[in-house]
């Protein structure tokens, strides 16, 4: 199917690198066509100047030739198309081959675990592991100028559910459009993505999630759709637009695929079980069983194909994707219906037989007629006019769309209008006022004659401000991770402005709550009334809280699960809490490196070295006093060297982000 005449078009796409400086917004007059409930493909017969339907600047035909992928295993037998030997391997993909030209719309089918999201997942080059075959774009391998024109969108939406779904298409288009578009001209991708999609209706409600109501499900996939579609990309690919929706609204998003391909893209979707109605929105059709193909081809030849070698259905009328899906279960059309319901232990094995029998069956009769043929397809297939070997294209494509500073200060403000109701919630709020109130009361007004419940306060501030910010960073990265991987795997910013943003965001409510706390509890707990004083230990504090902060994100982002982190930073802070200085002062010469590596011991040395003064005494009894340095607690401290304590804490501060950036960096997708 060859595109339609939109060359006015093309030019004014967010890929293309001109663009007019004086674009404007489509008349308001288009927004009067059900919006949320339209159908974009109605709109083809009047695009807007920048309109989604228009045609795709690089086309592209995607090729993939005995693609072949296997997971390390525990011994045991393969899929249906694998040997009879035990291997400590699964093949989730045995062989499979397909082309897909500019233009063609082609579905995936198969019964869950056929291997139909494992492909998909490899055609966007994002699959770990090692792929046996050859899959290519225009005849080249996967490169970084293919990834920034490829679409991915996933089964699992995943999206910010505090963004409303104009911030959340604003946002992706500030970070994937060029930076010749300028600010206003992104804002116009977005809303042009609105109208398209049919998203006029609820572009201001909260996308929402699990635990917040938001818009339904088909406009939620139509925003992640949306997403992909701000860069105008060559190739799409989804996984199972169509899950848990309607017919009607699943209709209207393959509608939507079907204006997309009319531009000259390049589309392929993985589908559950289409309706009729869909299947013949289809061009071409792949089909699986067991990681196996038994048909890829033109999907109005379906039917033909397989009654030729003896599988027609009963039904005159049937629709062409349950006929399928059964054929992939091992399921002929001639089968009773009785014959299912035997449910004995020689029933279900002469069931279980039957089905692979059917199975092989169909895979042979692949590999007799269709794939000599579409081998051949792919032999002979030209050349694309268009490749990626232009110098200027390619200087073009492997460059960041944005600079490093635009991605940071998008990225933080973003992360902030996501996490605010998170940060300033009621119950954080609470949990500190409570607990800086009940600290004040416990050690109202004390005083030097009271030495050693003095040092157990700042002992406490030590701990307490130690336990609290590391706890809550351990979730920070493996709650993200979902969204860094989609985000990273797309070219979206660099891991660094990432890094940097979320950190830098976490900021004001990390230092905003014990700023609070040890203003209540330091007066309250009867300190020394100096406001150089408490100055200095809130600074000691603040410095805690962002050593404690930044172990918290290492081990988040070394472990990447929060029961283990969280298991680990329990024993780290057990360890930290004895090694401190406070509970055992004459620790086994063996074990008392241990206190050089806890930063809750230096914070506990810096707060009793600011708090004291050396000539400072107390009334120690028996109407004598005592120099507060020789008080036993304090004194085994030493407090002559506050400037290596203060290195330390530094050194631990830069060291510990450093291997949080470290492991993210390991840990994403190559």
């Amino acid at each position: 199917m060859m595109p339609p005449d939109q060359q006015e078009t093309s030019s004014t796409l967010p890929g293309n690198n001109s663009h007019p400086a004086n674009s404007t917004m489509p008349s308001s007059s288009s927004g009067n066509v059900s919006p949320c409930l339209e159908d974009p493909d109605n709109k083809q017969h009047d695009p807007p100047r920048f309109s989604i339907l228009g045609e795709s600047l690089l086309p592209v035909t995607l090729k993939f030739e005995d693609v072949t992928y296997n997971v390390d295993l525990a011994p045991g037998k393969g899929g249906c198309c694998s040997s009879q030997d035990p291997k400590p391997t699964r093949t989730i993909l045995n062989g499979i081959s397909g082309i897909v030209r500019p233009g063609e719309l082609v579905a995936m089918l198969g019964p869950s675990g056929s291997g139909k999201t494992t492909l998909l997942t490899a055609l966007a080059g994002r699959l770990p592991g090692k792929i046996s075959g050859r899959i290519t774009y225009n005849g080249h391998p996967f490169s970084s100028s293919m990834k920034r024109k490829t679409g991915f969108v996933s089964q699992d939406d995943v999206l910010y559910p505090h963004l409303t779904v104009l911030e959340t298409l604003t946002y992706a288009a500030f970070l994937r459009l060029p930076k010749e578009l300028g600010k206003e001209g992104k804002i116009q991708q977005a809303e042009l993505i609105i109208m398209q999609l049919g998203l006029t209706r609820c572009r201001n409600s909260v996308v929402g999630g699990p635990l917040l109501r938001g818009i339904s499900g088909g406009e939620r996939k139509r925003v992640s759709i949306g997403q992909e579609m701000l860069v105008n990309p060559s190739l799409l690919l989804l996984d199972e637009p169509t899950s848990g929706l309607d017919s009607t609204t699943a209709q209207r998003i393959v509608a939507t695929f079907r204006g997309l391909v009319r531009g000259g893209r390049t589309v392929v979707t993985t589908i559950h079980q289409p309706s009729s109605r869909l299947y013949r929105m289809f061009d071409k059709v792949v089909v699986l069983a067991d990681g196996c193909p038994i048909y890829s081809g033109h999907a109005g030849r379906v039917m033909e194909y397989f009654g030729s070698i003896g599988f027609e259905p009963e039904i005159n009328f049937m629709n062409p994707a349950d006929f399928l899906l059964d054929l992939a279960n091992g399921i002929a059309p001639d089968t009773k219906q009785d014959d299912q319901l035997d449910l004995t232990t020689t029933g279900i094995s002469h069931h279980h037989d039957d089905q692979n029998s059917i199975k092989q069956s169909l895979i042979s009769s692949y590999k007799k007629n269709l794939y000599p043929l579409l081998k051949a397809e792919i032999q002979t297939t030209s050349q694309d006019p268009i490749h990626f070997k232009s110098g200027k294209l390619r200087l073009r494509e492997n460059q960041w769309t944005s600079s490093w500073w635009l991605e940071f200060k998008v990225l933080l403000r973003r992360g902030l209008q996501e996490r605010k109701h998170e940060s300033y919630s009621a119950l954080r709020i609470f949990q500190v006022l409570s607990v800086s109130i009940l600290s004040g009361l416990l050690w109202w007004h004390s005083d030097t004659s009271h030495i050693q419940d003095q040092v157990g306060l700042l002992f406490f501030f030590s701990i307490f401000w130690g336990f609290y910010p590391m706890f809550n960073a351990i979730f920070t990265f493996p709650q993200e991770r979902p969204m860094l991987i989609k985000e990273r795997s797309s070219g979206m910013y660099r891991l660094s402005s990432y890094f940097f943003a979320r950190t830098a965001g976490d900021l004001p409510m990390e230092l905003v709550l014990p700023t609070v706390f040890v203003t209540i509890s330091y007066w309250m707990g009867g300190l020394k009334p100096s406001l150089v004083t408490f100055i200095l230990t809130l600074l000691i504090i603040l410095f805690n809280v962002l050593v404690s902060q930044g172990l918290g994100l290492a081990l988040g982002a070394i472990l990447m699960e929060v029961k283990q982190a969280t298991t680990l930073a329990s024993v780290t802070m057990l360890v930290f809490l004895l090694a401190g200085g406070y509970y055992i002062q004459h620790i086994p010469p063996f074990i008392s490196w241990l206190k050089y590596i806890s930063f809750s011991h230096y914070c506990y040395k810096l707060l009793i070295g600011v708090q004291y003064s050396a000539n400072e005494v107390y009334d120690c009894g028996l109407r004598m006093h005592c120099r507060v340095m020789d008080f036993p607690a304090i004194k085994y401290l030493g407090l002559d060297h506050k400037w290596m304590d203060v290195s330390a804490l530094l050194l631990m501060l830069v060291g510990y982000r450093l291997l949080a950036y470290v492991a993210l960096r390991l840990g994403q997708p190559h």
